[in-house]
């Protein structure tokens, strides 16, 4: 688990500095480094390996007035620190709350109890989450027979996308509150793209566009550049491609040996985000997955997400891994390992179907995901 020394923070000004400045004179001279460390934020990303992420000054800067223009934080509102301070969205909240003059309410680590006390005794108005914190609320307010918070009226998640049943739960539990989706990462200072996905003046929440060409994670928040860049492992008719962003909010490199490599990760001023994905004609940015993850089967690309993503929407399936693993004729196999809803019951192919309605076998699955568009390799999936 992350601690609070899993980032380091460059001081601006020394104090000798300070103390020749102040000599003969009350005027301090001013110092501006916007491009400057100002932070190391690891982060292990996929590879396994920490990296210390370089972020400057400007950064922090733009990633906060975007944060407050699109998500609406103000002087009026009421922040509880739901995300580690040692998180590239825990800080960037932080600060952007900081500039906007909002009040801060800090709990020792995030559980439910705690957070929802936090929430009545101050008059919480926003917080962030990532799936995992708003399932767990949405159990406790269950459990607890919670049936709203009226004060919160700001949601910002992070860190995957909501499923349709916890944007139904959060719009029923946080009934005044807009919820935004948010796609980054910590290179990027955190969020690239928005997306808002329920806002009180709606009827109905709006459902996360899921299609068989990957997940819509919005547009590119102002300070934002996004491009597709050529893949070559994929058709060239293909609008796929490799997620590259560009601009102020970018790393300046990662920190190694006692100095910054600003070579390995960005290209000609592109840095490469290691997902795949495509622009619709909107602007909407289509998630597919990570380059590194992808699927090499019988000569075609198959990303793990994918295939997740419609696995998990079969009303059965609670969660759904997908991997490949070594076969000696389609070079590589696909493997879904799926944990079942607690009120539905697996059939495997010796069973015998009772016909109740609430009944999860691999034949199933394999035709939920032919119905769902999922290429004729990805549904060779064995189901375990």
């Amino acid at each position: 688990m992350f601690s609070v020394h899993h980032f380091i923070f460059f001081p601006v000004v020394s104090l000798d500095h300070i103390k020749r400045s102040s000599r003969g004179s009350t005027a301090m001279e001013p110092v501006s480094a916007p491009r400057d460390v100002a932070l190391i934020c690891f982060t292990s990303g996929t590879t396994g390996r920490p990296k210390g992420v370089a972020i400057s000054h400007t950064s922090l800067i733009v990633q906060s007035l975007a944060k407050i223009a699109l998500v609406g934080y103000g002087e009026d509102d009421v922040y509880l620190h739901t995300a580690p301070l040692c998180h590239i969205g825990g800080i960037s909240s932080c600060l952007a709350i900081l500039m906007a003059g909002g009040c801060h309410v800090l709990i020792p680590k995030f559980d439910t109890k705690s957070a929802f006390k936090a929430i009545q005794e101050h008059r919480v108005t926003c917080f962030i989450t990532v799936p995992a914190i708003m399932a767990d609320l949405l159990y406790y307010a269950r459990k607890d027979k919670i049936s709203e918070c009226k004060t919160v009226t700001k949601i910002l998640n992070g860190g995957g996308g909501l499923s349709d049943e916890l944007i139904n739960g959060a719009s029923r539990l946080f009934i005044h509150a807009a919820t935004f989706s948010a796609y980054g990462m910590t290179e990027a200072c955190s969020s690239l793209t928005f997306m808002p996905i329920n806002k009180p003046e709606l009827e109905e929440p709006n459902k996360l566009s899921n299609q068989s060409e990957g997940v819509c994670v919005g547009k590119p928040a102002p300070h934002v550049e996004i491009r597709i860049g050529r893949d070559d492992s994929i058709s060239s008719s293909s609008p796929m491609g490799k997620i590259l962003t560009r601009g102020l909010h970018t790393m300046v490199g990662y920190w190694g040996n006692n100095t910054v490599d600003t070579l390995e990760p960005v290209r000609n001023g592109w840095l490469d985000t290691g997902d795949t994905g495509w622009i619709d004609r909107t602007g909407n940015l289509w998630l597919m997955g990570r380059h590194k993850g992808r699927i090499k089967s019988g000569g075609e690309n198959v990303y793990p997400e994918e295939v997740e993503l419609v696995l998990s929407q079969h009303s059965g399936v609670a969660k759904a891994v997908v991997f490949g693993v070594p076969d000696s004729r389609l070079g590589e196999k696909i493997v879904a390992c799926v944990s079942i809803r607690d009120d539905w019951r697996w059939v495997d192919a010796r069973a015998e179907h009772q016909g109740e309605g609430k009944e999860v076998s691999s034949q199933i699955l394999h035709e939920h995901c032919r119905i769902k568009n999922l290429s004729r390799l990805a549904i060779l999936i064995t189901i375990y």
